[in-house]
């Protein structure tokens, strides 16, 4: 859960070095609620991990794409 916090609070900064991180750490902190939720065999919760991180990925290239758009602009 604590990777999660510091994941969010960096994914918020305005700094794009410490948002690219705070991305990471969310991945990090996907991947062990994912292998918690396995071993208590909460599939919804590994269900969810799995989506969020989807999710994830899917705002960090659409983000990385729009920041390409507005350099070429």
């Amino acid at each position: 859960m604590i990777v999660t916090i510091i994941a969010v609070w960096l994914i918020a900064s305005q700094d794009k070095r410490r948002r690219k991180f705070g991305f990471w750490c969310s991945l990090i902190s996907n991947f062990l609620w994912l292998v918690w939720g396995w071993h208590a065999h909460a599939y919804a919760l590994v269900v969810l991990q799995i989506a969020l991180a989807f999710l994830n990925i899917r705002g960090a290239s659409k983000n990385e794409s729009q920041s390409n758009v507005k350099l070429e602009a």
